[in-house]
């Protein structure tokens, strides 16, 4: 443990022990005498910390401090924003295992999780119920099809697959060589070869209906190729097409959008009234269109002219409906 969380669990153990010896700090702080000393003293001398030793009881104690002695404050100890996350989400995924095959060995991982979200100064309680993660968007997925994938995955194997198609309304069936699981917007898809179609293809995990592990060995795909195909553009959709999509939000976007990552190449251009450029490779319209229609009039699609047909089209097929 680092020092600043020596000094909280030096000061826990003053308070729930009122009288701790020095081998219980040692223990339970790993660390040498002379290291132990160190501390108490970095601790009396700059926070002020009213910490005797006791000779009569053998150990160390908090006494009543003088009168006009300076306030005893530990520097106030919390998480990041990223640590925050990191810790509730975790928490969260644990919770969902449920009482899975995994339960019992995934115990003391929660018991774990349950001491850091309280080794701030709030309990681990008060921690969950001021803050939340909202997931939106999550779509609902059949356990065994993901662990039957995610096991191919791992184990190199090729799938035989039931998949729903959500653009023709059909299912078909595929035998694919899954290369890799990824986690998008809070739902998983499978980046795979698929042999059917001969070409790199990525799959949404809840629109499998049915999947089935084979025996015969999966073929690789360099990271490089995957790479290419699937993250060369913009959102989930694939394709070697790469086109650079130009938009211009108004300044009331703006205020937003300049501090979003759409993609990790964009470029942003501020313009003197207060509108911001973004300039952003895609290879798929359709993510891109429904982010763009998030923003309404608050944003004009520039360029290339078959996007901003696109959105000219949606937005005109919305606005029939209320005609």
């Amino acid at each position: 443990m680092d020092r600043t969380e020596r000094f909280y669990r030096i000061d826990r153990l003053l308070r729930e022990r009122r009288i701790v010896p020095v081998r219980v700090f040692l223990d339970a702080l790993e660390i040498s005498l002379a290291t132990f000393k160190r501390d108490i003293e970095y601790m009396r001398d700059r926070f002020h910390a009213p910490i005797v030793w006791d000779r009569q009881r053998g150990g160390y104690a908090f006494t009543d401090a003088e009168k006009h002695a300076p306030a005893y404050e530990l520097p106030g100890l919390w998480f990041s924003a990223g640590e925050i996350h990191a810790l509730l989400a975790a928490e969260k995924l644990l919770e969902d295992v449920g009482s899975g095959l995994l339960a019992g060995q995934l115990a003391p991982l929660k018991n774990r999780l349950e001491q850091l979200l309280g080794s701030a100064d709030h309990s681990a309680e008060e921690v969950r119920i001021r803050i939340r993660l909202l997931h939106a968007g999550r779509r609902k997925m059949a356990l065994p099809h993901f662990e039957t994938v995610a096991a191919a995955t791992l184990k190199r194997r090729r799938l035989k697959l039931r998949y729903y198609s959500r653009v023709n309304d059909a299912v078909t069936e595929r035998e694919v060589s899954p290369q890799r699981l990824a986690h998008y917007r809070d739902n998983w898809y499978l980046d795979a070869w698929c042999h059917t179609r001969d070409g790199i293809r990525s799959f949404a995990v809840d629109a499998i209906r049915g999947a089935e592990l084979l025996d015969a060995k999966a073929k690789a795909v360099p990271d490089k190729d995957l790479d290419e195909e699937l993250a060369s553009g913009y959102g989930i959709f694939g394709g070697k097409n790469v086109q650079w999509a130009k938009l211009r939000f108004n300044p009331e976007a703006a205020r937003w959008v300049r501090n979003e990552e759409w993609h990790p190449d964009q470029r942003l251009t501020d313009e003197p009234d207060g509108s911001l450029v973004m300039e952003l490779p895609y290879t798929d319209e359709r993510e891109l269109t429904m982010d763009i229609l998030k923003h309404g009039s608050r944003v004009e699609v520039q360029a290339p002219t078959g996007l901003r047909k696109a959105v000219v089209q949606a937005i005109a097929a919305a606005a029939a409906l209320y005609r």
